[in-house]
């Protein structure tokens, strides 16, 4: 696996983002990890690198770099789960973050995918977790003739009473969507959830919606107290089988 750190210009600064790819048979079709609400860590770094290893370049912006770089957002990581001080003020950075700005910001990454030796020509992949949710989907319709498959986990955001909406726009989508949600999950109130099928049906979009029994908000992580095993390695075979069938079939 060769990795390493790089810096692209948006139009709000310079966005630092981890690049991964294999060493061998490359180049390989891009997949961009959009991250979850604690930011850049080396849990994400980790998964990044599984998508990798089976044959993606991967990049992993770090979304709150108008904010600062890993570690210097203004909270404290290692306590936002005891100390409402410092969730609140992981919440307030992640609130500085809207559809419209990651729509921006996702137009330097590709710029740098276009030019990058390690990414394959042609359409590519994304993912997002948690808070991201909104933003794959956004993505996905911003640029419909580069996103050609979009993954969510635990997703919030993607139909809300807003004028940016996600969902308003899903039909602006090509690619095949994945939405995968956890069972019990406050973050996505049960009328957002019931209202997804009917949404997505309307956007006349290729998707599938899959409700994993038994989970809570961040499921997927290995280092929250909620990671189900069973779920998140569930988790990764639908996201890297809908890579397989739209980026490499």
């Amino acid at each position: 696996m060769q990795e390493f750190e790089t810096e692209i210009k948006t139009d709000d600064g310079v966005m630092d983002v981890f690049v991964c790819h294999p060493e061998q048979d490359g180049p390989h079709r891009a997949v961009i990890l959009y991250m979850d609400a604690p930011g850049i860590r080396e849990e994400l770094r980790d998964m990044a690198r599984r998508i990798g290893t089976v044959g993606y370049t991967v990049l992993l912006p770090n979304m709150y770099y108008r904010t600062g770089r890993e570690g210097h957002y203004g909270y404290d990581l290692s306590r936002i789960r005891e100390d409402d001080g410092e969730r609140a003020r992981m919440f307030e950075v992640m609130n500085s973050l809207t559809n419209a700005r990651v729509i921006d910001d996702t137009k330097g990454l590709l710029a740098f995918i276009d030019q990058c030796d390690a990414a394959a020509a042609g359409t590519v992949g994304c993912v997002g977790y948690c808070m991201s949710g909104q933003f794959v989907m956004s993505v996905g319709a911003a640029y419909p003739d580069r996103f050609d498959a979009i993954a969510s986990y635990h997703g919030v955001k993607i139909i809300t009473d807003q004028a940016d909406s996600p969902h308003l726009v899903a039909n602006k989508i090509k690619g095949e969507v994945y939405l995968g949600f956890a069972s019990d999950d406050p973050h996505v109130p049960e009328e957002e959830l019931a209202a997804m099928p009917g949404a997505m049906q309307a956007a006349g979009i290729k998707h599938t919606i899959e409700i994993y029994p038994e989970t809570e908000h961040g499921y997927v992580f290995p280092q929250r107290p909620v990671y189900k095993k069973a779920a998140a390695e569930r988790h990764w075979e639908t996201m890297l089988a809908l890579f397989d069938r739209r980026l490499r079939a």
